[in-house]
């Protein structure tokens, strides 16, 4: 089969033909439709330091799918053949005492689909049955490529209460954008999000009309939260970008009692000054991942019930024009990159 590999230890993937993964009792192997490109798959191609710690090669990549069931392991009855889906890509163990509380995406044993273990970039994958997730008829294939971001920001976004909510959000990238289109939904009142990359503010426009942008460097925070009445600060705040000023001014701009939820990976340690969280008695929650599988619920329920994160899909390619859709994410001016697995 063909599959996109990191077969060196250096910047780029390669398109190879590979054998086609074996399937166990309690696994499934997918014919993979679609797949969608991200941020992660990006740390990989271009081989930086967390890559380099933990990627072995060669491996396949990628993790975001939907495809359709081929065969089902011995011990599998939960799903069978033609079933269209996609999965949780975080294949935990069966030791933590998490894993023996049912709270599965804390598990200090995890491992990440196309980054630890054979990923979904390749015309099959095989993953544990367990993180099969069937797909409404009424979700898109190419939408179910996308749904464990989506499940990011559903996870990040239903930390706290939303309703009637002033929410800021920092980072205008693909989750972030995906956040704000969650917390709309979920009867958020005002929706501010921040980001310096004006492309990424344009696609915020595009999929979540009612979202206020702003563009750090040429718009003071403090005027637009006048404009809007938002006199005591932020309600909530999900900080989406990783990035140490973003993360500051977020604090700067909260209501006292202010909740934060993060899910941004710093590249580096913040320099953070705790008496700010102390004095202004702020929450803040960390985000991993999703929670198995009631994010997969609440996510599939709100697409069922008019989320629409469809226009954040800004382009489609056949899988063996990955290097495109690569170029165009590391350029920072795409939202979702989908490779069609159909057309290799």
């Amino acid at each position: 089969m063909k599959a996109l590999v990191k077969a060196q230890a250096v910047e780029g993937l390669w398109m190879q033909d590979i054998p086609e993964p074996d399937i166990g009792p309690d696994d499934v192997l997918i014919r993979v439709h679609n797949t969608a490109i991200c941020g992660t798959d990006v740390h990989i191609y271009n081989w930086d330091d967390w890559a380099q710690k933990n990627v072995p090669v060669p491996m396949v990549v990628g993790h975001e799918f939907g495809g359709v069931i081929e065969e089902v392991g011995a011990n599998v009855h939960r799903v069978m053949p033609g079933m269209r889906v996609s999965g949780e890509g975080h294949v935990v163990g069966e030791k933590s005492r998490a894993v023996r509380a049912g709270r599965f995406h804390l598990d200090p044993d995890t491992k990440g689909v196309g980054v630890n273990i054979p990923g979904a970039f390749a015309e099959y994958l095989v993953i544990p049955a367990f993180n099969v997730v069937p797909l409404p008829d009424d979700v898109a294939m190419e939408q179910a490529a996308f749904l464990d971001p989506l499940g990011n920001a559903v996870h990040t976004a239903t930390a706290y209460d939303l309703t009637g909510e002033d929410v800021l959000i920092t980072g205008a990238g693909p989750i972030g954008i995906m956040a704000a289109a969650v917390t709309r939904h979920c009867g958020a009142r005002h929706i501010v999000v921040t980001d310096i990359n004006p492309d990424r503010l344009k696609l915020l426009e595009t999929v979540v009309p009612t979202a206020v942008p702003v563009h750090t460097m040429k718009e003071d925070l403090h005027d637009v939260q006048a404009h809007l009445k938002i006199t005591e600060g932020f309600d909530v705040g999900l900080e989406m970008s990783g990035a140490e000023p973003a993360f500051k001014q977020m604090i700067n701009h909260m209501v006292m009692g202010g909740k934060i939820a993060m899910l941004g990976l710093p590249g580096q340690p913040f320099n953070l000054d705790m008496g700010s969280l102390i004095m202004r008695a702020i929450t803040l929650k960390g985000i991993y991942g999703r929670e198995m599988f009631e994010t997969w619920h609440k996510m599939l329920a709100m697409l069922q019930s008019g989320l629409d994160v469809s226009r954040l899909i800004t382009h489609r390619l056949p899988a063996a024009e990955f290097q495109t859709g690569f170029d165009v994410m590391r350029s920072g001016k795409a939202g979702k990159v989908i490779l069609d697995w159909t057309k290799v």
